[in-house]
């Protein structure tokens, strides 16, 4: 397999892109190629097969929706509240929103890996472990709120960014006051239970 990291990151923005729009039957190496602007067959040079292809998406996902670690420490000199969760929870549905091929490539990533067991286990593992990572900044930053209200959020708030990159319709353009909302709620409410 070819090492040429820049070009395999190319070729997998490119599978993103396909994915997202064609759905996992449009995602051949062919397809791939042709997104990418480079001879047919590249692609077949760097993944063995269409299981390391989408193993090796879902892993470019990750990167691209990562948040930029200088940006979200200028987040974190604010300090603790329900409103710095709102904003750290504002900042994820702006990065879904701003590189939306990379979220709608992870949903047919999950559909396949229902139909793909071994891409289903890399998905179960590699997804709680970002959840458990979640929670264990959400705990070493002290933010309000426990293990269960971060879950909570994490459900809610990517159950919303569904609605809002597929039918956007429904919630017309009212993300952020639902996060501010959610976290108002979810956040008081725990409070008052441990007060």
């Amino acid at each position: 397999m070819r090492q040429n990291p820049a070009r395999r990151a190319a070729l997998l923005d490119a599978a993103i892109e396909v994915l997202a729009r064609e759905g996992s039957r449009g995602l051949t190496l062919r397809a791939v190629d042709a997104g990418a602007g480079v001879p047919v067959g590249t692609s077949s040079n760097y993944f063995a097969n269409r299981a390391e292809l989408l193993r090796q998406i879902m892993e470019r996902t990750g990167e691209r929706l990562t948040p930029d670690p200088e940006a979200l420490a200028e987040t974190m000199k604010a300090p603790t509240s329900p409103e710095l969760v709102a904003l750290l929870l504002r900042q994820v549905h702006e990065r879904m929103e701003a590189d939306r091929s990379s979220y709608l490539a992870m949903m047919e990533l999950r559909l396949e890996g229902v139909r793909r067991p071994e891409l289903g286990a890399e998905l179960n593992k590699r997804l709680r472990a970002t959840l458990e990572d979640n929670i264990r900044f959400h705990e070493e930053a002290g933010l309000p709120g426990d293990r269960v209200a971060v879950i909570l959020m994490y459900l809610a708030v990517h159950g919303m960014i569904v609605d809002d990159l597929m039918v956007p319709d429904v919630l017309a353009g009212s993300a952020g006051e639902l996060i501010d909302e959610l976290c108002k709620r979810l956040l008081a409410y725990g409070t008052r239970e441990t007060a």
